[in-house]
This record gives structure tokens, sequence and C-alpha cells, in this order.
């Protein structure tokens, strides 16, 4: 029987995790000619390829996702075995949370901080991506938590608040309703993007997309500057100093859902207690929120709408 060593599943890990097998090395503290020797026998021990070399970048195979996924599992139960009666928190404990571009960027930096306070050998990995995508991850064991906005309530976040969305605008714009509705956003997987639309098709207006960006700060200068309107939440129009548009000749925008979401399996009390923390600052930040949804009962099962 061929027994594969946890040192090459966590090279595995690294690689996936950091998306580079420079940084994967730098982590691990190995050169990077060790982390490629390390993956090879790990590719021949597995008799097959992990990473599919036809496209650029850190990209998994089939075979190689599976291998990952049974890798996590296989190393989080080699973890707890280790630190079975340990009294503290656990070593090397490594918390991946996923968010939508710099969404809760001002404060997830300090929450994080203060978190490590309780455990000090814990470290993060931060990735960013849209809705879709983080939600995949999450099933797939790729994060621990994630934190984002969707179209309806979520009924499988530990967490989940109505966010109030208005226009901003620029204080000297004017709009002609004779003419397509100038927009802001992300582009078309953002979910402000499919919220604006949506409002402005459901009042027969036509739109057109006048700036699309990478970063919430790009679309903030955009909107300053007069190219269009944005849909937002409150507050971070407010944390962005922009002027909503309440008497806007547009149709109103329906609440957004922010939603904290935890994986199975892990280090289930120590992505719970983040989970709560990011949940009370988000709460917290937002004057006159409305609480939709308290701790849940299971993790994420079914993708929101969005």
């Amino acid at each position: 029987m061929t027994n594969i060593p946890t040192d090459l599943l966590r090279t595995l890990i690294a690689v996936v995790d950091l998306r580079s097998f420079t940084k994967a090395a730098a982590s691990l503290g190995v050169t990077q000619p060790a982390v490629s020797a390390q993956i090879k026998r790990l590719q021949f021990l597995f008799g097959g390829d992990l990473f599919d070399r036809s496209i650029q970048g850190v990209s998994l195979t089939p075979q190689g996702e599976l291998v990952v996924s049974y890798a996590r599992r296989l190393l989080s139960i080699n973890d707890q075995i280790v630190h079975i009666g340990d009294a503290g928190p656990r070593p090397e404990l490594v918390i991946r949370v996923g968010t939508p571009s710099d969404y809760i960027a001002s404060m997830l930096p300090a929450i994080l901080a203060r978190f490590r306070e309780r455990w000090p050998d814990v470290r993060f990995i931060v990735r960013t991506d849209y809705f879709d995508p983080l939600v995949r991850e999450l099933r797939n064991g790729e994060l621990d938590i994630f934190v984002g906005l969707s179209l309806a309530p979520p009924p499988d976040a530990r967490h989940s608040w109505a966010e109030e969305v208005a226009w901003v605008r620029s204080p000297t714009m004017a709009i002609d309703l004779d003419r397509p509705v100038p927009l802001v956003s992300h582009g078309e997987t953002s979910v402000y993007h499919r919220l604006a639309v949506t409002a402005l098709k459901s009042a027969d207006l036509e739109w057109e997309d006048v700036f699309t960006g990478p970063s919430t700060t790009s679309l903030t200068g955009a909107v300053a500057a007069g190219l269009g309107v944005m849909a937002l939440t409150r507050r971070r129009a407010h944390d962005f100093g922009l002027s909503v548009w309440d008497d806007a000749p547009l149709p109103k925008l329906p609440d957004l859902y922010s939603g904290v979401y935890i994986r199975e399996g892990g280090t289930r009390s120590a992505y719970e207690q983040l989970a709560d923390e990011i949940g009370t600052v988000i709460n917290a930040s937002r004057p006159g929120s409305r609480k939709v949804v308290a701790i849940a009962d299971n993790p994420l099962k079914k993708e929101s709408a969005a």
C-alpha cells in the first residue's frame, strides 16, 4: 500500500492557496526547486498530473481538484490527532477568507489583528473575487470563511443583515431620461450591476455601461468625476464620502444582504469565532441596520441568488 507523506500534501495546499510555486516556497521556508520536486514526487505517487499544464498559472486538473479536496480533509484530521489534549489554540492554523473586491477591506485587518491576540499562531490568507466563484470555493473547502453580498436573504449564512442600497452620483451630475442612464459598476458579474439593471428594466429605462472598474476605489473616482451613477449600499457610500441621490428620477433600489458563511469541517471553533466577530463589526458599522438572520445552525448548503 502506498502512503503519501503529509508534507507533500501541505506543499500542494500551499501552492493551490497561494496560486504560486514561488509564494508557496516562501511560506514554507524552502526553495522553489524544492517545492517543484515535492509536487513532482506527489504526482509520481498519485500516478498522474495534478496541474493543468495547458493553462497559464496554477490550475488544477479534475483529478487534482479531487486530490486537493481529500488532502484538506486528511490534513485537518492529522492536525486534530496531533493536537489532542492541547489546552491552547492549534498551532499553524491558516484561515482562508474570501470577500468580493474591497468589501469590508477597511475593517477586516483590525478584526484579524484582534483575533490573532487570542489565537497567536494563526495566519490568514484573504482572497478577493466575485460572489459565485467564492461560494464555489467555500463549498469545495478552498475557503474557510466567506463574506459577501447577495440579492436574496441567504438562509445558510451564520450571520446576515439587510443592506440599504441607493443611487450615488457627483453633486453636479444630472440625468436625461430620454438617453440611456450612464452606469458605473464592476461589470455584469457584480451584484450591484445586477441590482441596478433589474431596477432600470422594471422602470422601462435604458442604460449603458460607461465605466467598468476593478475596485470600489476606481468606481468611486469615476462617480466623483461625473461619469455616471452607481448603485451602492449607504454604508459604503458614507465610507467613501459619496453623495446619495435620494430624490433621483430613478427607480428605488431594493436591499442587498450581507452574509458571513463558514465551511464544513476544519477548525470549526476558530471559524465560528472569527465569523461572529466579522458579523458583529459589519452590523455595528451600519446605523439603523436591520438584522434578518442570526447564527444559522448549518453552513452554506445552497447558493444564494446573486
